[in-house]
């Protein structure tokens, strides 16, 4: 293999991780949980459907950013494209979405090393601030720092989970599979949702691609389709062996290693975020460093310290609402902005994909359906409708 070559293979890995480890957050720890009520077959047609949504939009991302010469975040994208409206829309999606994500992933890290080294949850105050205190620390590396988290952190949580699957199984019960709750059809969308986002890592790709953009369609499309593949197989060890006895945070009710699944799914996670959130204050809002760290590093702490003094810290309710209004909002953002860039980008893109109107109500069908799912009216309606037929 030429230099060269290898050179473009170490890039698209580190691309194709980052995105991945993006991706594989706090959201897997709470799928086995919400599949356990559905039915594992409920929730395994959720996450296909959406899977591929998500994998589309975030290719329509990618087109987008090739297509523009300038490096932004979601929010400058949006800018650009769309106006003033469209940052706005934009900005108030990364704000909510980002900062439900870290508060998530600082709920699970803090549970999960409690129960690593005392055995219990008691001590997630002290063991929250140890985690934010490592994340910011490392944030301090840049793109460096980037890179490694994200190869390293992809390869520990594939390992174990590759190795769960191989472990459990014998122990599996098929009849735990094919169980279903028709009331919780609808419960796995939100959180099947937020466990596939990862829209903000597609312009750091392009970052560390940087010469070899060619590899950018290949790259978002492996990185977000290895993840329905572990979230498929690390669901149907819990549910198939655990039935209906899965807890909201699915790693606490395995032995000590499988809780460094989480630690790791959410520590890579945790990191990519806060970046991506620090470049949108950097290159959209120009904002100082002092600036900027107060409101990546600071912030986020001092939310998750409020809501667990008020006894707030709902794991599986944040992934879900969080979930649906951050897609919602961005896959129908990125729609629209694809079919702006096609006319108005400044730069000749690496691919192109197919889109036009059919497709962009499609995606905005899909979203809007998950809202009103998250909020409870296609439960009502659906109770309406087997109330009827009784």
């Amino acid at each position: 293999m030429s230099i060269k070559l290898r050179k473009e293979s170490v890039k698209f890995w580190s691309a194709t991780f980052t995105l991945t480890g993006t991706v594989v957050g706090a959201g897997i720890l709470g799928l086995p949980y919400v599949f356990s009520k559905s039915g594992f077959f409920i929730g395994l047609f959720w996450i296909l459907f959406l899977g591929a949504v998500i994998i589309l939009s975030k290719l329509y991302l990618g087109e987008v950013v090739l297509r523009t010469k300038e490096t932004h975040q979601l929010p400058g994208y949006a800018g650009k494209y769309l106006g003033k409206w469209g940052k706005r829309v934009m900005v108030f999606e990364m704000i909510f979405g980002v900062y439900s994500a870290l508060i998530a992933y600082l709920i699970g890290e803090g549970q999960s090393f409690s129960k690593l080294f005392t055995g219990s949850s008691e001590h997630i105050l002290l063991f929250t601030i140890g985690f934010w205190l490592l994340m910011t620390l490392l944030l301090g590396e840049g793109l460096r720092g980037l890179k490694k988290v994200g190869s390293w952190g992809v390869t520990a949580v594939l390992v174990i989970v590759l190795g769960m699957f191989i472990w459990y199984f014998p122990g599996v019960k098929m009849e735990n599979i094919y169980s279903f709750d028709v009331n919780y059809i609808f419960l796995p969308f939100g959180v099947v949702l937020f466990a596939l986002l990862g829209f903000s890592a597609i312009p750091e790709l392009k970052r560390e691609l940087k010469g070899s953009e060619k590899l950018m369609k290949k790259a978002i499309f492996v990185g977000a389709l290895i993840p329905v593949i572990v979230y498929i197989l690390f669901s149907f060890i819990f549910v198939a062996t655990l039935g209906k006895d899965v807890p909201e945070v699915a790693t606490l009710s395995f032995g000590k290693i499988v809780l460094f699944l989480g630690v790791f799914t959410m520590l890579t996670s945790y990191f990519v975020l806060s970046f991506a959130l620090k470049d949108m204050f950097k290159f959209d809002f120009n904002y100082s460093k002092a600036k900027t760290f107060i409101l990546v590093s600071i912030l986020p702490l001092l939310i998750f310290t409020i809501l667990y003094y008020f006894d707030l810290l709902e794991f599986v309710g944040i992934l879900g609402f969080a979930g649906v209004i951050s897609a919602g909002v961005t896959g129908i953002l990125i729609a629209l902005m694809n079919l702006k860039a096609k006319k108005k980008g400044n730069r000749k893109p690496e691919y192109s994909m197919r889109i036009n109107k059919l497709i962009v109500i499609l995606i905005i069908a899909v979203f809007v359906l998950g809202v009103l799912a998250e909020f409870g009216v296609l439960k009502f309606v659906l109770d309406f409708i087997l109330n009827l037929a009784k």
